[in-house]
């Protein structure tokens, strides 16, 4: 795929996922304009909250897992990562569980592992648990994404694409993300493994 038409795709994904929160503080500052009723007005207040909270969690994980945070060659604490994960699903039905054996990572492996964390999310279309790992064994650093839930969709396309079997995203801005994580873990020499435990239960696996 041509650079150009995946950061297209790429940008499709960043305004589909931010032009709700964003438009409900939009909707929201039009009504205060308006309200005058006092009980109104702070629930509208308790929503215009609630969307800036969400707006800037996005763009803080996006930031690190679409972004060039830290510079060339630079390494990012992991408690940057875990916060960022952490605030992404705040007020969710996802809930988060994070180990690391190692208080920093390099940016393109890090890119990798968050939109891993991302692309898993999504087979949550009802919730569940989320467990990250990362290990290191020697001079190798293993992360895992594991998802488990009462239902687990991961689609075919998306799980094609983010184990390097597939390059055409078919303009298909919501598996940009699984497109950035494939292209990231083969420029390192690697790729990504999918392993399902069952139909309600799987792992992404990377090993660097």
């Amino acid at each position: 795929m041509k650079e150009l038409d995946f950061a297209a795709l790429l940008c499709s994904r960043l305004c589909h996922d931010l032009i709700s929160p964003v438009g409900a503080i939009s909707n929201g500052i039009e009504i205060l304009s308006d309200e005058e009723d006092e009980m109104m007005r702070a629930e509208v207040m308790k929503l215009l909250e609630l969307s800036a909270g969400q707006t800037s969690n996005r763009l803080k994980f996006y930031r690190l897992a679409f972004g060039a945070a830290g510079g060339i060659g630079a390494h990012v604490p992991i408690r940057d990562a875990k916060n960022a994960a952490t605030s992404l699903f705040e007020g969710t039905p996802i809930n988060l569980d994070w180990n690391s054996e190692i208080g920093e990572m390099d940016k393109s492996t890090l890119k990798v592992l968050l939109n891993m964390i991302l692309v898993a999310s999504e087979s949550l279309i009802r919730g569940g648990d989320m467990a990250v790992n990362i290990t290191k064994t020697g001079e190798s650093i293993i992360t895992e994404v594991s998802v488990r839930a009462d239902r687990v969709i991961f689609q075919d396309k998306a799980r094609e694409m983010i184990c390097g079997n597939t390059e055409t995203l078919d303009g298909d801005p919501k598996i940009a993300p699984a497109y950035l994580a494939s292209s990231v873990a083969r420029e390192l020499g690697s790729k990504i493994e999918h392993i399902e435990h069952n139909e309600n239960s799987f792992t992404l696996k990377f090993s660097t």
